[in-house]
């Protein structure tokens, strides 16, 4: 028998490619339902992968066009359970998957930490879907708790370094679509030395009048190994950019967007910054009030994996 793992790329895909080497009574081999992006290519290669139509946020029309493809993959009867960390892609496919008496186990994405998203409110209306949060302090009811993402990494900083300097650095802001950051992009254009070696991964920001190169996507071996070897990463405050950025041992810098600036639908990148920051992986600075010396002050901090990772049990 085998898995179906379902995810929307960027945060929801890193989370589930993190945590279902953690599942416990979950078992491969696996086979993934994604959307094709650079991200899902590079991350899966060498994976069972069935690329679907994209799915974006508050989009029925295309959960409804992927009603025909779930169903042609769910016909599958090697599959007996389903796994998703979200988003909307999940809906047509838990369905399906209930109706054919598969075991489903739908994980909150670690953004919400205060509650299930409208996707996991859905989801939770299917009978008999297990339902986990990353956070226990909302974990009651249909909601179980079974640990976090972030469980995979812990703080551990270089010694103090007397004369920090910023050769290469790595500025990250995300592919979601519709929403730019060019107040951070603006900020660094003024406080970064011109002589700094800058990879800039800019996604839907219009960086044309910035005198910079600006990449929209970037496969992602090839953005974790940059972050690698930067001094300093700089990120908005997106779950998929920050395990990117641990899992090459780099804390990164996170700026978050906000919504009353048009940089997101909400502001839920505040809540992931804050968490982030509790559990000492990362600090937090707005954009406007970013300074040369909070990028130098990065160039220290590191994160690393505990000597044992805590299964992530399901019921």
């Amino acid at each position: 028998m085998s898995t179906l793992l379902v995810a929307s790329t960027g945060g929801h895909l890193k989370e589930l490619h993190y945590l279902h080497r953690r599942l416990s009574g979950v078992e491969g081999p696996f086979r993934w339902v994604t959307f094709d992006t650079p991200q899902s290519r590079s991350l899966l290669d060498g994976e069972n992968v069935e690329f679907v139509p994209f799915v974006g946020g508050r989009d029925p029309l295309n959960v409804a066009r992927n009603v025909g493809t779930a169903r042609r993959i769910l016909r599958d009867r090697d599959l007996d359970t389903a796994v998703s960390t979200g988003s909307a892609v999940a809906l047509p496919f838990f369905g399906l998957a209930r109706a054919r008496r598969l075991r489903c186990h739908y994980i909150e994405c670690s953004a919400r930490v205060d509650g299930p998203s409208v996707t996991g409110r859905l989801i939770s209306g299917i009978p008999g879907v297990n339902l986990y949060a990353q956070f226990p302090r909302w974990s009651s009811g249909k909601w179980g708790y079974s640990g976090s993402v972030f469980d995979s990494f812990v703080r551990a900083d270089l010694p103090d370094i007397r004369q920090p300097r910023l050769q290469k650095v790595v500025v990250t802001i995300g592919t979601y679509r519709g929403y730019g950051f060019q107040r951070l992009i603006r900020r660094l254009m003024e406080i970064l030395p011109p002589e700094t070696d800058v990879l800039w991964q800019t996604g839907d920001t219009d960086v044309s009048g910035f005198g910079i190169t600006g990449h929209d996507t970037i496969p992602e071996l090839e953005l974790t190994e940059a972050m690698r070897e930067a001094d300093v990463v700089i990120a908005h405050a997106g779950i998929g950019t920050a395990l990117a950025a641990f899992e090459v041992g780099k804390s990164p810098l996170l700026v978050p967007r906000r919504a009353a600036w048009n940089e997101h639908v909400d502001d839920h990148q505040i809540q992931i910054a804050n968490e982030l920051g509790s559990r000492g992986l990362t600090v937090t600075v707005e954009a406007d009030s970013l300074t040369y010396e909070d990028l130098l002050a990065g160039v220290g901090r590191r994160v690393t994996t505990p000597d044992q990772v805590p299964a992530f049990a399901t019921r």
